[in-house]
């Protein structure tokens, strides 16, 4: 209770301190343009939640990478799994490791990152980002049964614009970037580049004689360009290129102590570790993508091509200790995942009938190998595998104005996904005998409507409803038991009803929605002996409220708020002859919610603090669902800025709370108290 009182008291002061006279422009809420649709519409018109993050939110907030994002949006939470990979949850659904799929898939200039090892794509250059929440399978299709994350880079302009900037901060942190766009031939030819480079030297000691003192630090390198061309004024193409080359030495988890309660394990006792393995987490990906655009007097006409190339090598202690009979078992991943995308899409343009369809294509090969434990090379489980991944779709969605004031949306994609595995267990990394071999083959195709109607009371005001289906293909299992009965398992399907409201005046906004979700052969990971594999719960369900607005109390201070509120529990599961019908999802918080506030300047000082929750959340342990406590954590922003400098200090989780994130293979928590300085130059 002291703790909240102080986080409290905190909160305000740091509030009270940014009422400070400031230089600046007039504001209000912008009507702002979306199109994760994939046609240009008003956001507060979509019938469908949604939630857009501008430059300057993202500037304010600080928000640089997924898991800052995630806080912003209701009913989201993204956490760092044990072994290194980066997890998603959204209204009840998960990330499913062998299908390697995050239930909400993050576009960037058409790229897609879905994988759980590759979800973290670099956002300096991001103009907004747009989350459309709920099942998006008909206009994106296979795994965006959560959500899409579309994120938007800037436009450049005939005069060379850009930015300098730097951070540091404790835990020996330091971060710089720069960005950069303009013409090389103006009006025509545009080109820009940014990039970023990152050190964190982590808040976790290892203890272990001979290893390295920083048990989770990082080193981020990231850089990124484009060359936009228009010839005429019907024509366009832009060449996008990225490289991001991420090595953490990973481990934000503890060795798990079976004899105390879950609420009962404490942060502190995560800060010294003693790891008797070497460990990291090195990737690499290399994305290009081609966008070519051209307008008929009817219609656009869009061709988008994308390519990725992501490698990935893992190595961590297989017990997160020293001192047990598992001395030296390392756990190793390495794979290399090869992507290409491409659609073809037509929209229209200034009709009374707003419609878009289009083909899609892709083709992914995923090889996978050494995937195992090895204690020394004599004593190896490994897997070499290889996955080959294609799919086909058609798509097409219309608005239609029924009357005045009344629009029906239909949608529907026709899906076919063909997925086929080869691979051989060995007993040692240098090839040899293989002692189990295993290939198979499966196609899976389906159709995933959407419909939605939306009544237009004013232009400030409008509710809608609407139903659609959700859909994750299924996959295969690395390791399977001899009998091969667990080698595979079936595709994860939603259907989602949602209602909503959205207001949108001068000084404040409102959205407003409840969802059902019905979720059949929801994709979970069981036990077969000592293995991990992917199963199926045949039902559950998840259905909720999520809220989000703001109010401008005056010219200069913008109050924002948002909360989600979730009920997801499993309708008919049964692993190892236990029931877990009417226990909750694991990893689906009760609530979470965020209040800010924020002085707004151009000229002069500014300032902002938020208050973010999260509610209970549970985890399965000892074949049942145990919950965690949540907790409130406040974050503050202040800073001066001259006309073209911007100076400023941070501090997140200023009350240094803690509650547990993740828990499996091994116990995590939420960073400590965090700050800093920044400077940021801008031309």
């Amino acid at each position: 209770m002291k703790k909240r009182s102080l986080l409290t008291g905190v909160f305000l002061s740091v509030i009270a301190s940014t009422f400070l006279l400031a230089e600046g422009d007039v504001i209000k809420l912008e009507d702002v343009t979306v199109s994760a649709n994939k046609i240009e519409e008003k956001a507060k018109d979509v019938p469908q939640s949604i939630t857009v993050l501008d430059e300057e939110t993202l500037e304010e907030k600080r928000i640089s990478q997924i898991e800052d994002m995630a806080k912003e949006v209701p009913n989201m939470s993204f956490q760092h799994s044990a072994n290194g990979s980066e997890s998603m949850s959204f209204r009840g659904l998960n990330t499913s490791t062998f299908a390697f799929n995050n239930p909400v898939v993050i576009y960037v200039d058409g790229v897609p990152y879905y994988d759980r090892y590759d979800y973290n794509p670099s956002l300096l250059n991001v103009q907004q980002i747009e989350v459309l929440r709920g099942p998006q399978g008909t206009l994106y299709g296979k795994d965006a049964i959560g959500g899409v994350i579309n994120i938007i880079t800037k436009e450049p302009t005939n005069e060379w614009h850009g930015s300098i900037g730097t951070e540091y901060g404790n835990y020996n942190f330091s971060q710089s970037t720069f960005n950069a766009n303009g013409a090389l031939i103006d009006d025509k030819l545009f080109a820009g580049v940014n990039g970023t480079l990152k050190f964190d030297d982590g808040w976790i000691t290892n203890d272990y004689p001979g290893m390295n003192d920083d048990a989770n630090r990082q080193k981020d390198q990231r850089l990124a360009g484009f060359l936009l061309f228009k010839p005429t004024d019907r024509f366009s193409g832009k060449l996008t290129l990225s490289h991001d080359h991420l090595k953490d030495y990973f481990m934000d988890a503890m060795a798990i102590d079976s004899t105390v309660a879950l609420n009962d394990l404490r942060r502190e006792d995560n800060e010294h570790v003693s790891f008797d393995v070497p460990q990291f987490r090195e990737r690499t990906t290399d994305a290009q993508s081609l966008r070519l655009n051209y307008d008929f007097d009817f219609a656009t006409l869009e061709s988008i091509t994308t390519h990725k190339d992501f490698s990935l090598d893992v190595q961590d202690d297989a017990d997160y200790k020293s001192g047990t009979s598992m001395d030296g078992l390392k756990s190793l991943i390495v794979s290399d995942v090869k992507t290409w995308t491409e659609e073809l899409r037509l929209s229209s343009k200034d009709q009374a009938v707003r419609w878009v369809s289009g083909i899609y294509l892709d083709d992914e090969k995923r090889n996978q190998g050494p995937y195992g434990n090895a204690r020394s090379l004599t004593s190896v489980a490994n897997v070499e595998s290889e996955i080959n991944t294609q799919t086909a779709a058609v798509f097409a969605q219309a608005v239609i104005p029924l009357y005045d004031k009344l629009d029906l949306t239909l949608g529907g994609r026709y899906q076919h996904v063909s997925r086929d595995i080869d691979s051989d267990y060995y007993n040692s990394f240098s090839g040899g005998t293989s002692l189990h071999h295993y290939a198979d083959k499966k196609t899976w195709n389906t159709f995933l409507p959407k419909a939605a109607l939306s009544y237009k009371f004013n232009d400030a005001l409008m509710t809608y409803a609407s139903v659609s289906k959700g859909y994750i293909p299924g996959g295969f299992n690395f390791y399977s038991s001899s009998d091969g009965s667990d080698s595979s398992f079936d595709p994860e399907s939603s259907v989602n009803y949602e209602a909503g409201i959205k207001y949108l005046g001068d000084d404040y906004s409102l959205n407003a929605s409840v969802f059902r979700m019905n979720i059949e052969d929801l994709q979970v990971y069981k036990m077969v002996g000592y293995i991990t594999v992917v199963d199926n719960a045949k039902k559950a369900h998840s259905q909720g409220v999520e809220l989000d607005g703001k109010y401008l109390l005056t010219d200069h201070i913008e109050l924002s708020a948002a909360l989600g509120l979730i009920e997801a529990e499993y309708d008919d599961y049964t692993n190892a002859n236990v029931r877990y019908d009417g226990q909750r999802i694991e990893s689906t918080p009760h609530f979470t919610s965020n209040l800010g506030i924020a002085y707004i300047a151009t000229r002069g000082w500014y300032g902002r603090a938020d208050l973010q929750g999260r509610g209970t959340t549970g985890f399965i342990r000892n074949s049942r669902v145990e919950t965690t406590d949540g907790g409130f954590t406040a974050n503050a922003r202040l800073g001066y800025k001259l006309k073209d400098w911007d100076i400023y200090g941070f501090v997140n989780n200023i009350t240094d709370e803690e509650y547990i994130v993740t828990y499996g293979r091994g116990v995590g928590f939420n960073d400590p108290r965090r700050f800093g300085v920044g400077v940021k130059y801008t031309f």
